[in-house]
């Protein structure tokens, strides 16, 4: 049970340390909500850490008495105290598996932000590619436009020049019938 429980600790104290590096990895205007949760999960950590101590330490001197034949104290007496250790340790079990739980959660709640901010910034390329393309589409919009704004102009020049070349040429064979009578 020792074992298990030493096997839980670590667990928790590495699922506790790569919260810690997702949490540094969040934007930092929602960093601060899951900071102050990693602060309150590594002090129940140490507390869980302290009580498995304490109860492992009054376990082993519960032992070695035992071992030692030291019957200072009645067996109930000693029976009493190894119950209560024994209860101790099965109380800082059940808040270690709790912590371990909690520390599971926030995990799968930091792989869901994690997921929802890669979509996000999928989106966010997407509709920059989408305005470049928007973008470049109006740059050849606007060179389509000024080829035929230039287009027009020069249609309109060529006009007025044919007009007056034909209203010179009239004005001359008028000029020329006139005189030639």
């Amino acid at each position: 049970m020792v074992a298990n429980v030493e096997k839980q600790l670590e667990e928790a104290r590495e699922l506790l340390e790569q919260m810690e590096l997702e949490v540094r990895e969040i934007p930092p205007q929602s960093r601060g909500m899951y900071s102050s949760r990693m602060r309150s999960y590594k002090q129940e950590m140490g507390k869980l850490e302290a009580d498995f101590k304490r109860s492992r330490i009054a376990y082993s001197d519960e032992v070695r008495n035992e071992l030692l034949g030291d019957d200072g104290n009645s067996s109930e007496n000693q029976r009493a105290h190894l119950l209560d250790n024994t209860e101790r340790l099965e109380r800082s079990s059940r808040r270690l598996e709790a912590g371990y739980q909690i520390a599971v959660e926030t995990e799968q709640i930091g792989q869901e932000m994690l997921e929802n901010l890669s979509h996000d910034r999928e989106k966010i390329q997407r509709a920059r590619e989408r305005l470049r393309e928007t973008d470049a589409n109006l740059g050849k919009s606007s060179r389509i436009l000024t080829g035929m704004l230039r287009r027009i102009i020069q249609n309109r020049i060529l006009i007025v020049v044919l007009a007056v070349i034909i209203i010179f040429t009239t004005m001359m064979a008028i000029y020329f019938s006139v005189r030639g009578r």
